[in-house]
C-alpha cells in the first residue's frame, strides 16, 4: 500500500514529464501493463536510456542526457547510479559537455571516490585546459575526492590555481584550500603560504574565498592581515555580498586587536572633519580638560568604507555592517545604522527574527538609537508569536517617561489578544515598566488587579504573578489589593498563581490579620488536591501564621504539618519536618526554635525585573552564539581594545604592490612628486659643473650607462627583463667599473648639495602630510628604493631621505642607486638640448633609426613619464591646462574661484588627484578664513588646503588639494566656507585627469597589452581630422584629452600611449593604429572598462574635430 502511494505520488508530480524527457511514448510499458507496473518500467527503462545515450558516438545525445541528468539532480533525485556512464565521458572534447559531467561529478565524486580516482589524470590534464571554467571545474573536482591519498596532487593543483591568469580559477584554488584542510589539516602551513599569497590578489573575485579560507585555516594570523588591511576595505564594495559578508567578520576582529577604544570616558574627537553630534556647549566645557582622542586613519577608512553597504539589498550584509559600527564606532556615529536596521524589518519572519534579536541587544545600552522608529515595533496581528514577543521585549526597553502613556496603550490591546503566550508575555512587560517607571507603578498595578478577574486563566494567572513581585516593591501602601486577590483564590486554578496569592498572604499576614487564618482553613480541607508547589505554600504559610497568631491557627498548623508528613512527594515531606521542628517547640528542637521568626519573617529584596536579552552583549551581534544566547562550535570572540594602539606602520607595506605588480617602469610615476621640477634648473647648473670637473672620461660611461638605461631600470624592480637585458649588460661590463667609481663621487658631491634644496620643499610641504597618512612618506620612500630607475626620481627620493634623516636608509640607498646616478647625467645631457623643439623630439626620433633604442627611451622617460614637466617646458603641445569655474563671484557674495589638473602626482595621497583651485577676492572688503566644510558623501576623502586666513579685496591666492575620485568621474561636492558664508561647490574630473603616465618600452606594452583582452578591451573605428594626419599633432591631441605617456613604437602606422588609474593603479594602454582614407583603429586596454568607454568617446571627439 505504501508502495502504491509512493508511486502514485511520483506519478503527480512529474511521472508523465519524465516519460516525455526519455522518449518512452511509443514503449509498449505504457499501453501493455497497469500504471504502477508501467511506471516501475519506465523509471528503470529511464537510466538504462540514459546509459545508452552517454555511451551513443553523437555529441548531441550525450549533451541532451547531461542535461537530463543535471536536471535530476536539481529536482533533489539520485543519479548516482549512471556515475560510470557519465565519468567515461570527462575526457570530452564538448566544452559544453565537460562543464556538465564536472557539474556531476563535483556533487558524487565523494559518494563514488573509487571511481572518481581513475579519471584523476584527465582532471589533472584539464587543470592546464585554456578555458578557465573547465580549469576551475576540474580543480573542484579534484578537491571533492574526499581521499587522503591523492592530497599532495590536491595540494600541487591549489599551489597553480593561485597563480593562475583567471580570477575565477583563483577564487575556486580559495575554496579548494578549505577542503584540502578539512581532510588533512597537517598541510596547515603549506596553505598558509597559498592564502598568503592570494590575500595580496587585487580581484575583488577572489578576496572574498580568500578570506574565508583564512577564517577557516588561520584566524589568528593576522599578520597576514597588517599589508593588505587598506586594500581590502578599498575593495569592499565591489566584492560580491557574500564575500562582503566574511570581508566585514573578520575586520571586526582584526580592528579590536589594532586600534584603541573610541568609547573611552571623557574622550574628546579631535579629528579634521569629524564632530561629535549633539554636543553642549557646557559639555564641551566640561571636556576641555580632557585628553583627545585621534582616530587612526585606517579605523576611519574601515568605518567609511563599510557605510555604503548600509544600502546592500542583501541583508546579512546590512547586518554585518550594524554590528561592525556596534563594536567599533564611537558612540556618537552608531546610530547611523539604525534605519537600515529598521529598513529589514520588512523583509520575511526569518529575517525579522534575527534582527530584532540583535535590535533588543542593543536598545538595552542605546534606548535612544531606536526610539524615532517606535512605531516600526508596533506588534501586528500577522505576526508570529516569537516576533511579536521580540517586539514587546524592544518596547519594554525603549519605555521612558515621556513615551509610557503610549507603551501601555499598545499593551492593553496586546492583553486582549487571542495569542495566550502573547498575552502572558504583555503583563510581565507590564510589570517591568512599572518597576522600571516609578511614576507608572499605581497606573499599572491597577490595571493588572482589574485583568484578575478576566476570563483567561492564563493571564489571569500571570498578573498574579506579576503583582505578586511588583507589591514586593511597596508592600505598605496595598492591603488592598492582597485581600481583593484573596476574594478572588477560590476562582484561580493555574498552580503558580495560587502559590503566588498564598505567598503574599503569608508574607504580609500582619496587613491582612483577619484573612489570613480563613485562607489557612479552606486549604486545610484541599490540601491534598492541590499541586505540589501549591502544598509547599500552604506548608509556609501555615508556619508564619503560627508564629504571628497561634492562637488562632495553632490546631490548623498542626493538621497542615500532619498532612504533609505523609504526604507523596519527598520534597513536601522533608519541608513538613523542618517546619515541625523549626516551629513547634520541644526537647529535641534545640537552638535552632529561637531563631523561627528571623528564619520565615527575614524581610526579602525585591525581585529585580530584567530583559532576557540583558546578558547577550557578551556575544559579537549577527552571530549564531548571540542568537541562541550561547557558544557555539566555531564562535571566536571579540578581543577588548588595547591599551595602546601596536604601530600602525605595519600596514603601510601595501603601497609598494603596484610596483612589482607590473612590467618595470609601468609603476614609477606613482612614486614621482612634483619637489624635482622645482629645482631642475639648479640641478642642471651643478651637474654642468660637475661634468666640466669630471672631464671626458665620464662621457663615454654616460654612453654605455645610456644604452643600458632600459635594462637596468627593469633589473631592480623585477626578474622578468632578466633576459633582455642580458645582451646590454654584457656591453656595459668593461666600463661598468668606471662608471661606478665616478658615481661614487658624484654621490658624496650631490649628498653636501642636497640638504640646501630639500628645505624649501619641507616647508612647501603642508603638516599635515606626514601625519595623515604615513602611506605617502612610507610609499614614496619605499618604491623609489624598489625601483633602481634613479633618473628622474633621484633628487626627489635623496630630499625625502635627508628630511627623514634616517642615516642608515641613506647608506642602503645609496650603494643600491650607485649605477643609476651615471644615467642621470646622461639624460640631463639630453634636457639641455633647445628646450623650445624638445617636445617632437621623441617623435621624429621614433622613425630614425640614427639614435639607439635606448637613448629613444630616455628621451621618451624624460619627456612624458612626468606630465608635470611637460606642461611646463610646453603647455600647448602636451597638456594645455583647462580650468573650469568652481565659484562665480555672483553666487560668492564677491568670492570666485576657478580650478584646474595640474596632471602632477599628488603630495598628500598617492590615489588622490591633485586639483588647484585659485580664489579671487572680488569685492571690497577682506575675506577671511576660507576654507573647506563638509563634504558630500561623507564618505570622500579629501585632503583640503590650508585654512586661507585673510584674502584682501582684488587679490587672488592659488590653493592646491587632494582628491580620490575612486576612478570614477562622479563629481565630488564639499562646502567652500569664509567666516561668514557657505557655498556648495562641485568639482567634476574628465575621465583623462584621473590617470598618471606609465613609461614603458614596446615589448612591455605588447605583454601587457596581450594580458587585458576580451572584455577588457575597447575599440572603435574613428574617422581623422586631417590636422591630426601628422604623428605629433596626434600625440599632442591624445595628450590632451588624457594623462597619459608616449610609448616608443617601430612602426610609423601605430602610436602608443600608456597610462594608470591614480586611485587604483590599474593599468590603462591606448594604441591607434592610422588606416587609409583618414581612418584610424582606436583601441584601449584596460580592466576599468566604464573608464575605457569615456576616454574612447572623448579620444574620438578629440581626434574628429583636431
Amino acid at each position: 500500500m505504501l508502495n502504491m502511494s509512493t508511486n502514485t505520488l511520483y506519478n503527480d508530480q512529474g511521472g508523465a514529464e519524465a516519460a516525455v524527457e526519455v522518449g518512452q511514448e511509443s514503449t509498449s510499458t505504457t499501453s501493455g501493463a497497469g500504471p504502477s507496473f508501467g511506471l516501475f518500467s519506465t523509471d528503470f527503462k529511464k537510466n538504462e536510456d540514459l546509459k545508452e545515450m552517454l555511451e551513443s558516438n553523437k555529441e548531441s545525445h550525450k549533451l541532451e542526457a547531461m542535461k537530463r541528468i543535471v536536471g535530476l539532480i536539481a529536482k533533489g533525485k539520485n543519479a548516482s547510479e549512471l556515475f560510470p556512464a557519465v565519468v567515461k565521458n570527462v575526457a570530452s572534447k564538448n566544452i559544453e559537455l565537460k562543464k556538465l559531467v564536472y557539474v556531476y561529478l563535483v556533487r558524487y565524486a565523494e559518494e563514488q571516490q573509487d571511481l572518481a580516482l581513475l579519471s584523476i589524470s584527465t582532471f589533472q590534464r584539464a587543470l592546464k585546459d585554456p578555458n578557465q571554467l573547465i580549469r576551475a571545474s576540474a580543480l573542484r573536482v579534484l578537491s571533492s575526492i574526499r581521499v587522503p591519498i591523492i592530497v599532495p596532487i590536491m595540494m600541487l593543483a591549489i599551489k597553480e590555481a593561485a597563480a593562475d591568469l583567471s580570477p575565477y580559477v583563483r577564487k575556486t584554488s580559495a575554496h579548494a584550500i578549505q577542503k584540502l584542510y578539512s581532510l588533512d589539516p597537517d598541510q596547515k602551513e603549506q596553505l598558509i603560504e597559498v592564502i598568503e599569497k592570494l590575500l595580496k590578489d587585487k580581484s575583488t573575485l577572489v578576496a572574498g574565498s580568500v578570506v574565508m579560507a583564512f577564517e577557516e585555516v588561520c584566524p589568528d594570523r593576522i599578520d597576514l592581515i597588517h599589508k593588505n588591511y587598506r586594500k581590502l576595505c578599498n575593495l569592499l564594495v565591489d566584492v560580491e555580498e557574500w564575500g562582503q559578508i566574511v570581508i566585514i567578520s573578520m575586520l571586526t576582529r582584526y580592528a579590536r586587536t589594532q586600534f584603541t577604544s573610541p568609547w573611552k570616558e571623557g574622550a574628546v574627537f579631535d579629528e579634521n572633519n569629524e564632530k561629535a553630534f549633539y554636543d553642549s556647549d557646557e559639555e564641551k566645557k566640561d571636556r576641555v580638560e580632557a585628553k583627545p582622542y585621534v582616530m587612526d586613519p585606517d579605523h576611519r577608512l574601515l568605518l567609511r568604507n563599510t557605510k555604503p553597504l548600509l544600502q546592500s539589498r542583501n541583508t546579512a550584509v546590512v547586518m554585518s555592517v550594524a554590528q561592525l559600527y556596534w563594536h567599533l564606532a564611537p558612540e556618537h556615529e552608531v546610530s547611523i545604522v539604525t534605519k537600515s536596521l529598521v529598513r529589514l524589518l520588512r523583509s520575511h519572519r526569518e529575517v525579522q527574527y534575527i534582527v530584532l534579536q540583535n535590535i533588543a541587544t542593543m536598545s538595552i545600552q542605546r534606548k535612544g538609537m531606536f526610539e524615532p522608529y517606535m512605531k516600526s515595533f508596533y506588534v501586528r496581528s500577522t505576526d508570529a508569536t516569537h516576533i511579536k514577543t521580540l517586539k514587546l521585549e524592544i518596547l519594554t526597553n525603549l519605555a521612558n517617561e515621556a513615551n509610557i502613556s503610549t507603551i501601555l496603550r499598545e499593551f492593553q490591546t496586546y492583553v486582549k489578544s487571542q495569542d495566550k503566550a502573547f498575552a502572558a508575555a504583555t503583563i510581565q512587560a507590564i510589570g517591568r515598566c512599572a518597576t522600571n517607571i516609578s511614576e507608572v507603578t499605581d497606573t499599572c498595578l491597577n490595571g493588572l488587579v482589574l485583568l484578575l478577574s478576566n476570563r483567561d486563566e492564563t493571564v489571569v494567572a500571570e498578573s498574579v504573578v506579576v503583582i505578586k513581585k511588583l507589591l514586593q516593591t511597596q508592600p505598605t501602601q496595598h492591603s488592598e489589593i492582597i485581600k481583593h486577590m484573596a476574594k478572588l483564590f477560590d476562582n484561580i486554578t493555574v498552580p503558580m498563581a495560587r502559590a503566588s496569592i498564598l505567598w503574599l498572604i503569608g508574607e504580609y499576614c500582619e496587613r491582612v490579620p483577619k484573612i489570613a487564618p480563613d485562607v489557612l482553613r479552606k486549604m486545610a480541607k484541599s490540601f491534598t488536591t492541590e499541586e505540589d508547589i501549591v502544598k509547599l505554600q500552604i506548608v509556609n504559610l501555615a508556619a508564619k501564621l503560627y508564629l504571628t497568631n497561634s492562637k488562632q491557627t495553632k490546631l490548623l498548623t498542626q493538621y497542615i504539618l500532619n498532612l504533609g508528613k505523609y504526604d507523596q512527594n519527598y520534597d513536601i515531606r522533608d519541608r513538613t519536618r523542618f517546619i515541625r521542628q523549626l516551629i513547634v517547640p520541644n526537647e529535641k528542637s534545640g537552638a535552632l526554635g529561637k531563631y523561627a521568626r528571623r528564619i520565615l519573617l527575614a524581610p526579602k529584596p525585591a525581585p529585580v525585573l530584567e530583559s532576557a536579552f540583558k546578558d547577550r552583549d557578551r556575544f559579537q551581534l549577527g552571530t549564531l552564539s548571540h542568537s541562541l544566547n550561547i557558544k557555539t562550535t566555531g564562535y571566536l570572540e571579540l578581543c577588548d581594545w588595547p591599551a595602546i594602539a601596536p604601530d600602525q606602520s605595519v600596514r603601510n607595506v601595501e603601497v609598494i604592490e603596484p610596483v612589482k605588480e607590473w612590467a618595470p617602469s609601468v609603476g614609477k610615476p606613482k612614486s614621482a612628486k612634483s619637489d624635482k621640477f622645482y629645482s631642475d634648473s639648479e640641478e642642471d647648473h651643478e651637474e654642468e659643473e660637475e661634468e666640466e670637473e669630471e672631464g671626458s672620461g665620464s662621457s663615454s660611461s654616460d654612453d654605455s650607462s645610456s644604452s643600458s638605461s632600459s635594462s637596468s631600470s627593469s633589473e631592480g624592480s623585477e626578474d622578468e627583463s632578466d633576459e633582455k637585458s642580458s645582451e646590454e649588460s654584457e656591453k656595459s661590463s668593461s666600463e661598468s667599473g668606471k662608471s661606478s667609481s665616478e658615481s661614487e663621487s658624484e654621490q658624496k658631491k650631490k649628498k653636501k648639495k642636497k640638504p640646501k634644496k630639500s628645505a624649501p620643499q619641507k616647508k612647501a610641504k603642508p603638516a599635515a602630510v606626514a601625519s595623515d597618512s604615513d602611506e605617502n612618506g612610507n610609499g614614496t620612500v619605499a618604491k623609489a628604493s624598489s625601483s633602481s630607475e634613479g633618473s628622474s626620481f633621484e633628487s626627489e627620493t635623496d630630499s625625502e631621505e635627508d628630511s627623514d634623516s634616517d642615516s642608515d636608509t641613506e647608506q642602503k640607498k645609496s650603494r643600491i642607486k650607485s649605477k643609476p646616478k651615471v644615467e642621470v647625467k646622461s639624460k640631463k645631457e639630453v634636457s639641455l638640448l633647445d628646450l623650445d623643439d624638445f617636445a617632437p623630439t621623441p617623435l621624429t626620433t621614433a622613425k630614425s633609426s640614427v639614435l639607439s633604442p635606448s637613448l629613444l627611451s630616455d628621451l621618451e622617460g624624460l619627456s612624458l613619464s612626468n606630465t608635470s614637466s611637460t606642461i611646463q617646458v610646453n603647455i600647448p603641445v602636451f597638456a594645455p591646462v583647462k580650468s573650469s569655474e568652481l565659484l562665480h563671484h555672483m553666487t560668492g557674495k564677491g568670492m570666485s574661484a576657478r580650478y584646474h589638473f595640474p596632471r602632477q602626482p599628488c603630495l598628500y595621497q598617492a590615489s588622490m588627484v591633485n586639483v588647484q583651485v585659485t580664489l579671487t577676492n572680488s569685492s571690497d572688503h577682506c575675506l577671511e578664513e576660507i576654507h573647506i566644510g563638509d563634504k558630500n558623501p561623507a564618505s570622500l576623502n579629501i585632503h583640503c588646503f590650508n585654512t586661507v586666513d585673510r584674502l584682501e579685496p582684488e587679490a587672488s591666492v592659488t590653493v592646491s588639494m587632494g582628491i580620490d575620485f575612486n576612478d570614477s568621474t562622479q563629481a565630488a561636492n564639499f562646502q567652500l566656507c569664509t567666516k561668514e558664508d557657505q557655498f556648495s561647490v562641485s568639482i567634476q574630473p574628465a575621465v583623462g585627469e584621473l590617470l598618471l603616465p606609465v613609461t614603458m618600452t614596446e615589448p612591455d606594452f605588447q605583454k601587457e597589452q596581450g594580458k587585458l583582452l576580451g572584455m577588457n578591451e575597447t575599440s572603435a573605428t574613428i574617422t581623422m581630422a586631417a590636422k591630426s594626419s601628422s604623428s605629433q599633432d596626434l600625440n599632442k591631441q591624445v595628450l590632451s584629452v588624457a594623462n597619459v605617456a608616449v610609448v616608443p613604437s617601430g612602426q610609423n602606422n601605430i602610436h602608443r600611449f600608456a597610462g594608470r588609474t591614480v586611485s587604483s593603479g590599474a593599468l590603462l594602454l591606448v594604441s591607434i593604429e592610422l588606416k587609409e582614407s583618414s581612418t584610424a583603429l582606436l583601441t584601449i586596454n584596460t580592466d576599468k572598462s566604464v573608464m575605457a568607454s569615456m576616454l574612447l568617446r572623448d579620444l574620438k571627439q578629440a581626434l574628429a574635430q583636431a
